[in-house]
C-alpha cells in the first residue's frame, strides 16, 4: 500500500455507527478496509490512527475560491479543515465563460469577494478554466455556470427580459459550459446583473442544465422580507424546468424571520415533486460586498452609471430612502441596521482604520447611509462587509434537516474576513456534533460528505469504501474545533492532523505539505 491508516475509527459517510479498521490507500484509491485487522496491511507509510476518526474528505458545497486556488497554492484555509472538494462559480458570478471585456468587468466587480491577485487570466471558456485547475491545486474543485456572468456576456447590464435571440445565446453558453464539465448553474438574484432576470428566463436556462443532468443552485432574491416567497420561486423553477434545485446558504435571516426556520423546511418537504437540497454555514452573520446592499435599479447599465447616480443628489436621496426606510432588494427588503453592518475589508490604505467597525460607528456623526455611499465611491465598490443578521435557533433547526449539507460561503480576502472560511467544518464537528449534540458525529459527517457527493453526481467520492477516490480526513473527535474568530479569522483548525487529496497527504501530522493533488471534477457524460 502507499499509505495505511492503522486502527482508525471509521465514520464512513453513510450515517451508520463507526467501526474500527485498518484502511489501505493505493494509487489514489481506497484499496482495502480491514475491519478485522487480520490482513496485516503495511504501506510505504504507516499511520497510527488509534483514537482518531477516519472519514471521507469534506465537500464545501458553496465556496468562493475561484481565484484563490490559482493564486494561493497552500490554500491553508480549506485544506487545514479537512476540505478536499470545493464547488466554485457560486452566486451567479465568476470568471468563465467570458470575453475580454467581461473578464475586465468581473475582475473589478468581484474584487470584494476574490481580490485582485496577480495571476494569468488568459482562460475564457469553462473548459479552459478547469484545465488551469488540472495543472495542480490544493483541493479538488467542481464548477457551476454563473448565470450573472452568462447574462453579462449576452446582455450586459440591461434591466429587462432577454429577447428570443439573446435567450437562445444564453442557452447555447449554458450547453457549452455543461459540455465542458460544469455540474450545474448558479444564480445571484440579489446581485447585478443576475438580479434583473425574471422567472421565465431562469426556467429556460435550467431546462438546458437539466438536459445535461446538472442542478440549479440559486442565491435567491431575498433572505429577509420575502425570503419564503423567494424560496418558493426557486422551487417552482425546478418544478417547471425539471431541474434539481440546491438552495444556497439556505438561511432565514433578519428580525422578520426569527423563529421561522420550520416554515422553510415545510416548504421543502411539501415539494415532493422536485429534487430539493440545501446547504448552510454554522454561523449567524453573513458576508458579502458592501455594494450588495444597493437597490437593483441603481446598478442598471453598469458600475459607471451607478457611480453617476451616487453623485447625483436626487438619485442619492432616493437610494438613501430605500436603504434607511423602505428596504432595498439588495438589502433583502428590510431597512438597513447600520449597527449590524461591519466593514471587513478595504481597498485603500487610508480606510484601514475602518476595518472591524460597524458603518454606524465608522460614520462618526455623519448619517450612516451618507457615509456608506461616500465610502463605496471612495473604495470603487471594493469594500467587503459582515452582516450580523442570523438567529441561532434557525441555524440549528435547518442543519438537522434530511437534505441539509455544509457549505462555507467563505470569502478568503479582506482584512478581517468571516471566520467561516477557515472554520466551517471543524465547527460542525466540534461545536454542533460533539459539544451540543445537535447532530451525532455520524450524521454530521454524512451531511458533509456523502450527501454532497450524491448531489454533485459523484459516485466514487463521499464514502469510505473500497474503490472510492482517496479523499479522506483523519481527525480527533475529542479535540476537533474551529479556532478562527471574527477578531482573528485566519486561524487553523484544531484536531485535524491528516488530510489526503486524491491519495496524497496534503496535511501530514498537522503540517501542510507541498502536495498539489487537487484537480477539476467534471460532469461525466451526457
Amino acid at each position: 500500500m502507499d499509505v495505511v491508516f492503522h486502527g482508525a475509527d471509521v465514520v464512513d459517510g453513510t450515517g451508520v455507527a463507526r467501526f474500527r479498521a485498518d484502511v489501505g490507500i493505493m494509487s489514489g484509491r481506497i484499496a482495502v478496509i480491514d475491519a478485522d485487522g487480520e490482513d496485516g496491511l503495511s504501506g510505504q507509510r504507516d499511520v497510527d490512527a488509534d483514537g482518531l476518526v477516519l472519514s471521507p474528505g469534506f465537500i464545501d458545497m458553496h465556496a468562493h475560491s475561484d481565484l484563490a486556488l490559482l493564486s494561493d497554492p497552500e490554500h491553508l484555509a480549506k485544506v487545514s479543515q479537512g476540505c478536499t472538494l470545493e464547488v466554485l462559480g457560486q452566486d451567479g458570478l465568476s470568471y468563465a465563460p467570458v470575453d475580454d471585456d467581461g473578464m475586465s468587468q468581473l475582475w473589478e466587480q468581484l474584487a470584494a469577494w476574490n481580490g485582485r491577485p496577480t495571476i494569468d487570466t488568459s482562460w475564457r471558456t469553462v473548459g479552459q478554466y478547469l484545465d488551469r485547475l488540472d495543472l495542480g491545486c490544493a483541493v479538488n474543485a467542481a464548477y457551476l455556470l454563473p448565470h450573472g456572468t452568462i447574462r453579462l456576456a449576452v446582455m450586459g447590464w440591461q434591466d429587462r427580459p432577454p429577447n428570443d435571440s439573446e435567450l437562445d445565446r444564453m442557452r447555447e453558453l449554458v450547453a457549452r459550459g455543461m459540455r465542458d464539465g460544469a455540474l450545474g448553474m448558479s444564480a445571484g438574484l440579489s446581485y447585478p446583473p443576475g438580479m434583473f432576470a425574471d422567472t421565465d428566463e431562469l426556467v429556460a436556462l435550467c431546462e438546458v442544465v437539466a438536459q445535461f443532468g446538472g442542478y440549479f443552485s440559486p442565491h435567491q432574491r431575498s433572505y429577509g422580507a420575502g425570503a419564503l416567497e423567494g424560496y418558493a420561486e426557486m422551487i417552482e423553477i425546478g418544478r417547471r424546468s425539471g431541474c434539481p434545485v440546491h438552495l444556497a446558504h439556505a438561511t432565514m435571516n433578519f428580525e422578520v424571520n426569527r423563529g421561522r426556520a420550520s416554515e422553510l423546511l415545510d416548504l421543502v418537504d411539501a415539494a415532493s415533486d422536485v429534487d430539493v437540497t440545501m446547504d448552510t454555514y454554522p454561523y449567524l452573520p453573513g458576508a458579502t460586498s458592501l455594494a450588495a446592499l444597493l437597490p437593483s435599479w441603481s446598478m442598471a447599465a453598469g458600475p459607471q452609471r451607478c457611480r453617476e447616480r451616487l453623485a447625483d443628489p436626487v438619485s442619492r436621496e432616493r437610494i438613501r430612502y430605500e436603504l434607511d426606510v423602505a428596504g432595498t432588494d439588495g438589502a433583502h427588503g428590510v431597512p438597513v441596521d447600520w449597527r449590524g453592518i461591519e466593514i471587513s475589508g478595504v481597498v485603500r490604505p487610508e480606510h484601514q482604520h475602518l476595518v472591524g467597525r460597524s458603518v454606524a460607528e465608522a460614520a462618526a456623526g455623519v448619517a450612516p447611509s451618507q457615509f456608506y455611499l461616500d465610502l463605496l465611491l471612495a473604495e470603487d465598490f471594493g469594500t467587503s462587509c459582515i452582516m450580523h443578521v442570523g438567529h441561532e435557533d434557525n441555524v440549528r433547526e435547518i442543519m438537522r434537516h434530511r437534505v441539509h449539507m455544509g457549505g462555507s460561503d467563505g470569502l478568503l480576502v479582506g482584512d478581517r474576513p468571516h471566520p467561516r472560511a477557515w472554520g466551517t467544518f471543524p465547527r460542525y464537528l466540534g461545536r454542533y456534533a460533539r459539544d451540543e449534540k445537535v447532530l451525532s458525529l455520524e450524521e454530521c459527517v454524512m451531511h458533509l460528505t456523502s450527501r454532497p457527493a450524491a448531489r454533485l453526481g459523484l459516485p466514487d467520492r463521499g464514502l469510505i469504501r473500497e474503490g472510492m477516490v482517496a479523499d479522506v480526513v483523519l481527525f480527533d473527535p475529542e479535540t476537533v474545533a474551529d479556532t478562527a474568530t471574527f477578531e482573528q479569522p485566519r486561524q487553523v483548525a484544531r484536531g485535524i492532523p491528516y488530510v489526503m487529496v486524491n491519495g496524497r497527504l496534503a496535511v501530514d501530522q498537522g503540517r501542510r505539505t507541498e502536495v498539489l493533488a487537487g484537480r477539476s471534477v467534471r460532469r461525466r457524460g451526457d
